[in-house]
C-alpha cells in the first residue's frame, strides 16, 4: 500500500520520471500555479509495522540552482535509518535531505528524486509542509483544489502510478493465498487479463471487467487507484507462438474492433469509474513479432509474414490506443518486448519506427501513447551487477559471448531506460515512462552467484555471473529455476514509471503438452520440457517445467518455485 501528500505540480511539460501529478495550464490557473515555488511528493513505497522505504520528488519553480536543501518534521518519532541519491540529516524530529554532489543542479521547472529508509513505533504519518531552501513548498492537501490529483477531474497525471495503490486481484489473490507460503505476496497487485472476447463479460467462474473495475472502487476508498489491465487479442495473435494464440483469425480485425475494444471502451468510460487511474498494456508481443519474424529472417514464421502483409497488427493496435486513449482516466502502455528481443542493432531501431507507425494509424496519435512496457511475461533479470556489456575478458569482448551473442543490452533497467529515449528520438513524447514486469525475473534461490565467474573465458565470465539461468534468453515458457522479481513500486528508477507484476505469478504461460480447450489456445513446443528447440532459442533445450496447464491456468508447481527462488527473498 502506497501513501503520498502530493503537491499541485507546475506544468505538463514536465521531465521524464518526475513523480505525481500534472496540472492542465489554463488562462485562469497560469498565474496561480506559477506562483508556487517547489511542489513536493513524498510517498510511502513500503510499510512494515516497524519500519519503511519512503522516495521524495522535489520540483524547482524558481530560479535555477546550484545545490539545494530540503526540509521537513515529522510528528511521531520516525528515524531516517539509510538514504540514497541525497545526504540526509536529523536532529529530533526535523530532518534535512541535501543534494549530492553528482545531483546539485537544479533546473527552473526541473526535479530531482531521492529515497531512504526509516524506523518508528506507533504511528507513521506523512509530514505536512516541506521548505526548499527554506521556502515553503506547496503541498496540497488531498481535496484536488487546483485540479491536481486526477480524482476523475479529466486532467491525466505524469505517473498514473505516482501516489497511487494498485488494484489487488481477489481471483489471484485467493489462488495465492490458497497456497502454502502464499499469504506473503497474495496483497500483490497484479494484471488483469482480457485475452478474449469472453473475458470481458466474465463467466460463471471469473470476473468480468465491470466486476473488476467496482471491486476496484471498493478498494480505492479516498485515495488514488490503479487498475492494470492487459488487452490482448489480436487478430493472428503472437505468430510465433502457438501457446499465446489467440481466438481471432488473421482477417478478423473487424471483430477485434466491434466485439473487443468497443465494448471495452464502453465500459472503461462510464462516468461511474471516472475516478479511477486505469493502465491499459497494450497488446503484447505481436508488433516485436513483426519486426523479428518476418522476411528472410532464420527466425521467421509464414503465420507472421501474413500479419506483415495484411497490416493487422498495426491497425488493430492503432485502433485500440486511439478508442482506450480517447478516455481522460485511461493510461496506455505499447509492449515493448524485453532485451533479449529488441536488444540487438538490427531489432532496436526499427521496433521504435514500427511502433511509432502503429501509434499514429487509426486515428491515433502519440498522445494517445502513455509509455511502453518491457518483459511482460518474462524473465529477463532486471539487473545483472556481475558483468556489463562493456567488460573483456582476455581481449574478447562480453558482446561475444554465447549468451550475450552481440546483444547491446544484458539486462532489462539499462534496455527499458535506453529505449526510452530512441522513442523519443522517433517521435513519442518526452513525457513516456516505462514500466517493466517484474513478476518472475528474480532468479534469486541457491543458484544465484555471488560475483562475478572466472576469467578463464569471456563465456566462463558471463555464465558464472549472471543472475538469469536459463538456457537461452530465447526461453519463454514456464521456466525452471525463475523468482519473483522485485515487488511492485513506482517510480523506482531514472525514466520508469514503476515496477509492476503485470503477468500474475502462477499462472501458466502454456501446456506442457497438447490440451483440447475452447480458449483458442494451442500448444506450443517451448513449453515442453523435452524440446530442443529451434532457431529462436538458438536450438536449445526449452528450459520449460513439465506438467503444466494451459497459458493462464493455475500452476501450483511453478507458483512455489517462484516463491522459493524469489530475490529479493520473501521473509
Amino acid at each position: 500500500m502506497s501513501r503520498t501528500r502530493t503537491a499541485v505540480l507546475a506544468a505538463l511539460a514536465l521531465v521524464a520520471g518526475v513523480s505525481g501529478p500534472a496540472v492542465a495550464v489554463t488562462p485562469s490557473s497560469e498565474a496561480a500555479i506559477s506562483a508556487i515555488p517547489c511542489t513536493v511528493d513524498y510517498k510511502i513505497q513500503n510499510d512494515w509495522g516497524s519500519g519503511f522505504t519512503a522516495a521524495v520528488t522535489v520540483t524547482n519553480n524558481s530560479a535555477a540552482k546550484s545545490s539545494w536543501a530540503v526540509k521537513w518534521s515529522y510528528a511521531g518519532n520516525q528515524q531516517v535509518t539509510s538514504y540514497w541519491n541525497s545526504k540526509i540529516a536529523q536532529s529530533g524530529t526535523a530532518v534535512t535531505a541535501s543534494n549530492e554532489t553528482y545531483n546539485g543542479t537544479l533546473a527552473t521547472g526541473g526535479s530531482v528524486s531521492f529515497g531512504f529508509n526509516g524506523s518508528y513505533t506507533g504511528t507513521n504519518a506523512i509530514p505536512t509542509a516541506f521548505t526548499l531552501d527554506g521556502v515553503t513548498c506547496n503541498v496540497d492537501d488531498g481535496s484536488g483544489s487546483g485540479g491536481g490529483n486526477g480524482g476523475g477531474s479529466g486532467t491525466r497525471v505524469d505517473n498514473p502510478y505516482s501516489g497511487a495503490k494498485v488494484y489487488v486481484n481477489p481471483e489471484w489473490s485467493a489462488k495465492a493465498a490458497a497456497e502454502t507460503g502464499g499469504s506473503r505476496i497474495s496483497n500483490q497487485p497484479t494484471g488483469v487479463w482480457l485475452d478474449r472476447i469472453a473475458a470481458i463479460n466474465g463467466t460463471s467462474t471469473s470476473m468480468g471487467l465491470r466486476a473488476h473495475l467496482d471491486a476496484a472502487l471498493a478498494q480505492k476508498g479516498s485515495g488514488e487507484e490503479v487498475v492494470q489491465l492487459v488487452v490482448y487479442d489480436l487478430p493472428g495473435r503472437d505468430c510465433a507462438a502457438l501457446a499465446s494464440n489467440g481466438e481471432l483469425g488473421a482477417t478478423e480485425i473487424d471483430k477485434y474492433k466491434t466485439q473487443f475494444i468497443d465494448p471495452i471502451a464502453a465500459i472503461l468510460s462510464d462516468s461511474k469509474y471516472a475516478s479511477l487511474r486505469i493502465v491499459t498494456t497494450i497488446e503484447i508481443d505481436s508488433l516485436p513479432n513483426l519486426v523479428t519474424n518476418t522476411g528472410s529472417r532464420a527466425t521467421a514464421t509464414a503465420n507472421c509474414d501474413t500479419m506483415l502483409a495484411n497490416g493487422n497488427y498495426v491497425k488493430g493496435v492503432g485502433y485500440a490506443l486511439a478508442k482506450l486513449g480517447a478516455i481522460p482516466n485511461v493510461y496506455n502502455y505499447l509492449d515493448a518486448g524485453h532485451h533479449g528481443w529488441l536488444g540487438w542493432d538490427d531489432n532496436f531501431a526499427p521496433a521504435a519506427t514500427l511502433f511509432k507507425q502503429a501509434a499514429t494509424s487509426e486515428g491515433a496519435t502519440v498522445d494517445d501513447v502513455a509509455g511502453f512496457i518491457t518483459n511482460t511475461a518474462n524473465y529477463s533479470a532486471l539487473k545483472e551487477n556481475n558483468f556489463t556489456i562493456n567488460d573483456s575478458v582476455n581481449g574478447t569482448s562480453v558482446r561475444q559471448s554465447k549468451w550475450v551473442d552481440w546483444n547491446r543490452y544484458v539486462d532489462e533497467l539499462s534496455f527499458a531506460q535506453a529505449f526510452r529515449t530512441q522513442l523519443v528520438s522517433v517521435g513519442f513524447n518526452s513525457g513516456i515512462g516505462m514500466l517493466i514486469d517484474t513478476s518472475r525475473n528474480g532468479w534469486g534461490g541457491s543458484a544465484r552467484p555471488a560475483g562475478p565467474g572466472p576469467t578463464t573465458s569471456v563465456d566462463a565470465y558471463v555464465d558464472g555471473g549472471r543472475y538469469d539461468r536459463r538456457i537461452h534468453v530465447g526461453n519463454w515458457c514456464n521456466q525452471a529455476g525463475a523468482g519473483l522479481g522485485e515487488r511492485p513500486q513506482s517510480s523506482p528508477a531514472t525514466g520508469i514509471d514503476a515496477y509492476v507484476w503485470m503477468k500474475p505469478p502462477g499462472e501458466s504461460d502454456g501446456s506442457s503438452s497438447a490440451i483440447p480447450n475452447d480458449e483458442g489456445k494451442g500448444f506450443d513446443q517451448m513449453c515442453d520440457p523435452t524440446y530442443t528447440g529451434n532457431a529462436r532459442n538458438g536450438n536449445s533445450m526449452s528450459g520449460a517445467l513439465p506438467n503444466a496447464p494451459l497459458s493462464g491456468h493455475w500452476f501450483s508447481a511453478q507458483f512455489q518455485q517462484l516463491m522459493a527462488n524469489a530475490y529479493p527473498p520473501l521473509s
